[in-house]
């Protein structure tokens, strides 16, 4: 019974977390305007 009761403890805190993540909604934040610059391997 008690494995339960923190089971459905551990859902709610959880639940609740995702909740307040989403009400607070995402970091303001600006991307760089430089592209990534990747190369290729030279084929032998």
């Amino acid at each position: 019974m008690r494995a339960l009761i923190a089971a459905a403890t551990g859902l709610a805190v959880a639940f609740a977390l995702v909740l307040t993540l989403t009400a607070v909604g995402s970091p303001r934040g600006e991307t760089s305007p430089k592209p990534l610059l990747t190369t290729v391997p030279a084929h032998p």
